[in-house]
């Protein structure tokens, strides 16, 4: 996870590592209770949200100093189910509507991915029941559509101890209770068996022809088939990588020297806050923030100088007693040799509806020029 926000692609999936082993000393607390009961509604409700489809506009601003705009992304989808699948469609890349070519390359591409996650969390399953491991609670299913996967990028553990009530508030007209959690270890990116394969989905805005293809040539499936190829080629590459980075580790460790990796990981769960909102009845979580207070101990800061990082997640209720994710964003501000500046990543999610195989999404004309 510190890799994903400190990195400033601000674009993918973070998740977090098992809570430390506690030490016997405090006794449980009233609030403790509530929070696991919280943290357990989150988890069984994620495994219940696959019944349905949305449509989503993706953000992505970088803004200059005196918020002078460099570069801005607005990208529009609908979301709809084949084969059991939640495929992401898009719509409109820069209120441009997208080539009907380029729409189905996108979701083949799409497909192809979720297939492939599928197949990773179908091994991870039953590499645990060959263990007499039980189902993981706190990790995608094996059929969980990527916008939950994604909009959970906050997949905190339970740490009875680390909660604090700072009040009571009022989200969309509902009364719940402000609680500031303090984590303990939130950041590790080694956790065994939570690696999720990650696939970049890209989208080319096409000037020419858009004449659908609806056969593959030899050409275009011989290319295809090499694409996977060096797709399994990267992923056993990262795979042996990782193997290499844990043996080092082992070694630092036997010698007695610090790992500069957990040492970071160290300072940036002592900075960290996470705020969550949470229905003192239904124990449903509608809102969390994370911010990190401090950075200044990162490396390379005489490059770069990382003055905040603010992530937030709200759900919603579009169906009585279902809720479902309305919206994230992630804001970074950084210090450069040009100046202060901002990025800001959102992703807004509407118009739930109940997911039907056997209907059809309306795709808008590309208008003439």
């Amino acid at each position: 996870m510190r890799r994903l926000l400190i990195t400033a692609a601000l674009l993918s999936v973070c998740v977090p590592a098992p809570y430390a082993q506690q030490s016997p000393a405090a006794k449980a607390t009233d609030l403790d209770a509530f929070m696991a009961q919280a943290l357990l509604r989150r988890d069984t409700d994620r495994k219940n949200l696959s019944d349905y489809v949305l449509d989503e506009v993706e953000e992505f601003e970088v803004l200059g100093p005196g918020r002078v705009p460099y570069a801005r992304m607005r990208r529009e989808y609908t979301w709809y189910v084949r084969d059991g699948i939640h495929v992401r469609s898009p719509l409109k890349y820069d209120g441009i509507p997208i080539p009907e070519a380029d729409r189905r390359a996108y979701e083949e591409r799409w497909i192809r991915s979720e297939e492939s996650r599928r197949k990773y969390r179908t091994n991870r399953d039953e590499k645990r029941a060959a263990e007499g491991k039980a189902p993981a609670v706190s990790v995608p299913s094996v059929n969980e559509p990527r916008f939950i996967s994604e909009s959970y990028f906050m997949d905190f553990k339970f740490e009875p101890g680390n909660y604090y009530l700072a009040g009571k508030e009022t989200v969309d007209g509902k009364n719940v209770l402000k609680i500031d959690y303090l984590p303990t270890r939130l950041f590790d990116d080694n956790e065994p068996g939570t690696d999720e394969e990650t696939h970049e989905i890209s989208v080319t805005i096409s000037t020419g022809s858009d004449k659908p293809e609806d056969k593959k040539t030899d050409a275009q499936k011989a290319d295809e088939k090499k694409k996977e190829e060096e797709r399994q080629k990267k992923a056993e590459e990262r795979k042996q990588k990782a193997a290499e980075e844990r043996k080092k580790r082992d070694e630092r460790k036997q010698r007695g020297e610090k790992d500069p990796d957990q040492e970071i990981d160290r300072k940036m769960d002592k900075t960290s806050q996470v705020t969550l909102w949470v229905d003192p009845t239904t124990h449903q979580i509608v809102k969390y923030t994370f911010e990190n207070v401090w950075l200044d101990f990162l490396p390379a800061g005489w490059l770069v100088r990382i003055d905040d990082l603010r992530a937030n997640m709200q759900m919603g209720q579009p169906f009585p007693d279902v809720w479902l994710p309305k919206n994230m964003n992630i804001h970074a501000g950084v210090t450069i040799a040009l100046g202060s500046m901002e990025l800001q990543y959102s992703r807004a999610f509407s118009n739930y509806r109940k997911a039907d195989v056997s209907s059809r999404i309306s795709i808008p004309k590309r208008e003439n020029r």
